[in-house]
């Protein structure tokens, strides 16, 4: 019998524990494998279903906790409608989890919870797996009173992926960054807190030595005037910003080896360095700040010549050796009063474009034009479109 159908005679058991008389010769096989064995099984279903299975026998009753995979949600756990109302029953749940694993290794560790779990909670969780060496962390997080991770999130020399989410009230300092193992970092929402974050920054990417997925999505910082991303590792990055109306003075990209880049975001007063020889796709949505598009707009109704609001032109310059591009219907906007010229784009093979009628293609044909080698062309019709 292979693992995969051993893993959908297990779920279907933890499932529904009435079918109890499963024939003797599967009862006997599942019984002869060893615990090794049983738990990688059990590492392919949810923290909830992989626990159900304690109900089976003596045997089983703890295994579930031996799992080199946890993954706990309270708005998805053993009783969801306990779990919203009383958030004691799922922290009581992740403690009893994490003491019977004892000191076992931790592959993975992911943990979604809301407003009632707090830091006196989620820390001792948190040290308690990088202890175990875990090696993918996941953390999705809701805080009801404002805390700081703690540092030692950002000094695990095991960790190879680091997730960090959160709905509001969360933050970090970056401050003896010790990443060796990392490929993947992903920070969503999260709180940027210190005195020099530029700086701070640039240390953590500089300490993430193998670092090769960037992404960046909403993140709150106060007093960051410019934005770098500097390293020769990367080959994913994405950043998103998707919830502010403000605009940064500078944003330099140094990062000569990514292949995909996702970029949204208010244009940036400069983009003083844009470096991205290998990029294959990309995926742009800039747009003016509500104050921007005014001053554009005004400007725009004059006769005279005026200057730029903002000048995208060192971007596309950037990623001018792309092969697939995909553009916002905000993006030609922008272009049409924020771009001085549009650059050859030699390596363009598939171009998609979304399309709002309420938005200007003044940018459109001059990209077109710039296209020699373009093959397929595609109009994505946006929601506001008839």
């Amino acid at each position: 019998m292979s693992p995969h159908r051993l893993f959908e005679v297990v779920k279907l058991v933890s499932a529904d524990l009435s079918h109890r008389n499963m024939d003797d010769c599967v009862k006997d096989v599942i019984n002869s494998l060893p615990d090794n064995l049983l738990c990688q099984i059990l590492s392919n279903l949810s923290t909830k279903e992989a626990a159900l299975t304690s109900l089976l026998s003596k045997r089983w009753r703890y295994l579930f906790a031996l799992v080199p995979n946890l993954d706990f949600d309270d708005l998805s756990s053993l009783h969801p409608e306990v779990m919203m109302l009383d958030p004691t029953s799922f922290i009581s749940f992740v403690d009893r989890v994490l003491k019977l694993g004892g000191r076992d290794q931790v592959n993975k560790f992911s943990l979604k919870c809301g407003v009632g779990v707090e830091r006196d909670n989620v820390f001792p969780w948190i040290s308690n797996v990088l202890r175990r060496g875990v090696s993918d962390l996941s953390l999705h997080l809701s805080p009801q009173v404002d805390y700081l991770l703690p540092s030692n999130v950002f000094e695990s020399k095991t960790l190879v992926r680091l997730k960090i989410a959160t709905e509001h009230s969360l933050g970090i300092k970056l401050r003896n960054v010790d990443l060796p193992k990392l490929k993947t970092l992903c920070l969503d929402s999260v709180v940027f807190e210190g005195d020099e974050i530029e700086s701070e920054f640039a240390e953590l990417i500089s300490c993430c030595p193998l670092l090769e997925e960037l992404i960046l999505r909403n993140l709150a910082w106060d007093s960051w005037d410019y934005c770098s991303v500097s390293s020769k590792t990367i080959k994913r990055l994405s950043l998103c910003f998707d919830e502010y109306d403000e605009t940064s003075n500078s944003v330099s990209f140094d990062t000569p080896n990514v292949v995909y880049f996702e970029y949204s975001d208010t244009i940036a007063d400069k983009y003083p360095k844009v470096n991205f020889d290998s990029v294959v796709e990309a995926h742009i949505a800039i747009r003016m700040t509500v104050d921007q598009r005014a001053n554009a707009i005004y400007r725009s109704d004059g006769d005279e010549e005026t200057e730029k609001v903002s000048n995208a032109t060192d971007l596309l310059m950037g990623i001018c050796n792309v092969k697939t591009l995909h553009l916002s219907d905000n993006t030609l906007e922008t272009l049409s009063f924020c771009c001085e010229a549009i650059p050859m784009f030699n390596n363009l093979t598939y171009l998609s474009i979304e399309s709002n009628l309420e938005v200007g293609w003044e940018s459109f044909p001059d990209l077109l034009k710039n296209c020699p080698n373009l093959e397929v062309l595609v109009f994505q019709v946006s929601k506001s479109d008839p």
